[in-house]
């Protein structure tokens, strides 16, 4: 979506998720000149047209910025395209420390001026200037940064000469993005991979690109069919950007049959998992490792396997305020600095349990699914960002949920 801002051209988004990350996002973008229309409600034929008209408006404010960390997104695009950026310190889930440093260090390697001005990133070129581009290296205390590698990519497509970003994102969605870049008319090989070369190029068009499924929404369905012994069959699921998480799933007792091989990024799937569920050891990685996104939820799953499984996290170290959730509803779980070790019990006791961020709050529904009782989960406006409207879906698959407005009881 920050990607429109780098032409002045009509962009067509296809299979854009309603979600309130996504409704944010548009706010922050037509506040940048930079209009947003959605066409139909259907949940497999939705496209949200994003056409920049105003290339005068290169602030992106605070109250809009502080509800989502991908705001930063727009930093790069608005640099390159008019010169100039205004973008507040960004916000999002209390999953630990996120500095965007890597972000300023790449911009800067490309000619522009930033310095901190009361919470907020500013970013210049001198006048009638361009990006010029350079050999970057964005690797980081925790591996490499998706959303620096974003933002680096999508300013050096406008910069005059070549860029070469070492370090790179190796995620799927930098994948995507390169490929819509390119649709658009940019220069860059190696997407995909830990070094990304960029040819710069005058000026990008107009373009129709469907997105990819989210992988980390299929994985968490394919946990939630595992954690209650359920036999589900998942469509558009990219299985071509889960292979970590399946090895770990295979091993635990969870077997993902192909129904649909025609696209490895749109397969159908049936879910299904053994009776026993066996214990693990994992680590998150940045990709192609284990997400850190799914931590929360495999660690309610292996709440009910059948011996001890070990959980590093290696992304983001205090990503476990779930843990004292799980605990409340019967979970084993002793945490030593990075890693929990989680030892499996017989079985979940529904509690009512608060949500911390996004992906805490799916590892919590997904306890509720398996445990005895009611569980109820307060704060779930988190799962808004990145599920779209979870509650409907499970319910779809049997099971007994609900979404109350605590006003009204």
């Amino acid at each position: 979506m920050a990607a429109a801002l780098l032409t002045d051209e009509p962009v067509i988004l296809r299979d854009t998720p309603n979600l309130a990350d996504i409704r944010n996002m548009q706010r922050l973008l037509e506040s940048l000149g930079c209009p947003t229309h959605r066409d139909g409600d259907d949940r497999k034929g939705r496209n949200m047209t994003l056409h920049a008209n105003d290339n005068t408006l290169c602030t992106a404010h605070y109250d809009i910025v502080r509800t989502m960390r991908a705001s930063i997104c727009t930093l790069g695009p608005l640099l390159a395209k008019r010169g100039q950026a205004r973008v507040s310190m960004p916000g999002g889930c209390n999953i630990g420390d996120r500095p965007v440093d890597l972000h300023l260090r790449g911009l800067e390697a490309l000619g522009a001026h930033i310095h901190l001005d009361e919470g907020y990133i500013v970013a210049s070129l001198p006048k009638g200037k361009r990006l010029e581009g350079a050999r970057i290296f964005l690797g980081g205390p925790f591996g490499s940064t998706v959303l620096g590698t974003a933002n680096v990519m999508s300013a050096a497509v406008l910069a005059k000469g070549q860029t070469v970003i070492e370090s790179a994102a190796c995620e799927p969605e930098i994948q995507g993005l390169a490929d819509m870049l390119i649709a658009m008319g940019a220069k860059i090989t190696g997407a995909g991979s830990p070094r990304i070369i960029i040819d710069g190029v005058d000026s990008l068009g107009g373009v129709d690109y469907t997105v990819m499924p989210d992988r980390i929404e299929a994985g968490t369905y394919i946990m939630a069919g595992a954690i209650t012994n359920g036999d589900v069959i998942l469509e558009n699921c990219p299985v071509d950007a889960l292979s970590a998480v399946i090895d770990r799933l295979k091993f635990i007792g969870v077997e993902l049959e192909p129904i649909d091989e025609t696209d490895p990024l749109r397969q159908t799937v049936r879910v299904a998992s053994a009776r026993r569920l066996a214990p693990v050891q994992l680590t998150t990685q940045p990709h192609p490792g284990f997400p850190t996104d799914l931590q929360a939820q495999i660690m309610a799953l292996l709440c009910l396997a059948d011996g001890n499984s070990i959980i590093t996290e290696k992304i983001f170290p205090d990503r476990f305020l779930h843990v004292a959730e799980l605990l409340r509803m019967g979970a084993n779980l002793t945490r030593n600095g990075s890693s929990v070790l989680v030892t499996g019990v017989r079985e979940l006791i529904g509690a009512p349990v608060m949500a911390s961020d996004l992906r805490a709050s799916a590892g919590l529904v997904l306890a509720g699914l398996a445990a005895r009782g009611t569980t109820t989960i307060n704060r779930v406006y988190h799962l808004d960002r990145g599920y779209e409207k979870m509650e409907l879906t499970l319910q779809n698959l049997g099971a007994d949920i609900q979404r109350v407005n605590v006003d009204a009881v």
